[in-house]
């Protein structure tokens, strides 16, 4: 399939130099990079911690208890305070 797309001139200086390099048309060499991208799928390279992070979750109504124990131990008003 044809299509268009707007590529920043830095960008597109690389990637036909690299595929110049690679000895294959910059057609191939950018259709290798967006396949390589698909197939991460769901997978964050840039945030890993992402991914153990939803193993937390069912922390969040505990951690939600504490908080409110903490928000309401530093409301109260000490004694020495009131005067």
């Amino acid at each position: 399939m044809k299509t268009t797309l707007d590529i920043p001139d830095q960008t597109f200086r690389k990637a036909k130099a690299t595929a110049s390099a690679l000895g294959i048309p910059l057609r191939q060499f950018v259709t290798q990079a967006v396949e390589e991208k698909l197939s991460l799928g769901s997978q964050r390279p840039d945030r890993p911690w992402l991914e153990s992070a939803g193993e937390l979750a069912h922390l969040h109504r505990e951690t939600m208890r504490i908080q409110k124990l903490i928000d309401e131990e530093f409301e109260q008003i000490e004694p020495a305070d009131r005067t």
